[in-house]
């Protein structure tokens, strides 16, 4: 998917919402357990109920992968179910890898051609010979963790090395290597106040923003501060819109809530 087709579903929505789907078998209503595939039957339904919602949906595979080789088939029938059914939605696989060329290129493959998202998620901490390969596929967007919304992201990411926070080094690099305008990059909803010196260094970019909803972000300030001419802003919610209920109206429970995000969107966006 290209960029401007990202921007006219924005327009076309009135909204710039991901959605997580981070599915704990833990938290989800009991009565899908009885389900072949539990995880996939949660998805699904949230998927029916809150499409015209959000332009974006987040997997984040390490809620896959828990569950072996199942966990692994319900992502594969969730992308392929978005695909067929979503074409036009934004998918991203939050896995963020990165290693050396040839691993990342093995990465890059199993995200982009095997289950065919639109986007990957990506640890910046081995630098460009591990970014690259994800940057050299066609209409695929890498995105680069930044500065992210968790308390350790003070350990490294904001340190001053040579008279200059870490995280802002990322993003000038990141910007010299090829294909670069594939980058899009990780911003925390909890680092708003960051986000007018992050648009200096790179103010085209697409910023995937975490942390409104559970993590206590909040979606007017990152606004204020993040958004550009083409919007710019995906903001994530997965717990916040995913468990909103754990009983049969669950789906319902979680449209609700991302209609009240879409609508808080629709009114920045005037």
């Amino acid at each position: 998917m290209t960029t401007i087709q990202l921007v006219n579903q924005i327009k076309k929505k009135k909204s710039f919402l991901c959605i997580g789907l981070d599915v704990d078998l833990n938290k989800i209503p009991k009565h899908l357990l009885k389900h072949d595939d539990p995880i996939f039957a949660f998805n699904k339904a949230i998927i029916d109920a809150t499409h015209h919602l959000c332009v974006a949906y987040k997997p984040n595979t390490a809620f896959y992968e828990a569950y072996g080789i199942k966990g692994w088939q319900a992502l594969e029938k969730t992308i392929n179910y978005l695909n067929e059914k979503h074409p036009e939605i934004f998918t991203i696989a939050d896995a963020k890898r990165g290693d050396i060329g040839n691993t990342s290129t093995m990465y890059a493959k199993a995200f982009f051609e095997d289950l065919a998202f639109d986007s990957v998620t990506v640890a910046p901490y081995m630098g460009k010979d591990s970014i690259e390969p994800f940057l050299a596929f066609e209409d695929k967007h890498t995105i680069l963790l930044a500065l992210t919304s968790n308390q350790g992201a003070f350990d490294f990411q904001t340190k001053t090395v040579d008279g200059k926070e870490l995280y802002k080094q990322v993003l000038e690099t990141s910007k010299t290597w090829k294909n670069a305008e594939n980058l899009m990059y990780v911003v925390g909803a909890t680092k708003a106040e960051y986000l007018a010196d992050i648009r200096n260094i790179i103010p085209d970019s697409f910023l995937l923003v975490p942390g409104v909803g559970a993590q206590g972000g909040n979606l007017q300030e990152v606004c204020k501060y993040g958004m550009n001419d083409n919007v710019g802003l995906l903001i994530n919610s997965s717990r916040g819109i995913i468990y909103e209920s754990n009983k049969e109206d669950f789906a319902q429970a979680a449209a609700q809530k991302a209609e009240a995000l879409q609508k808080e969107m629709a009114l920045i966006l005037e």
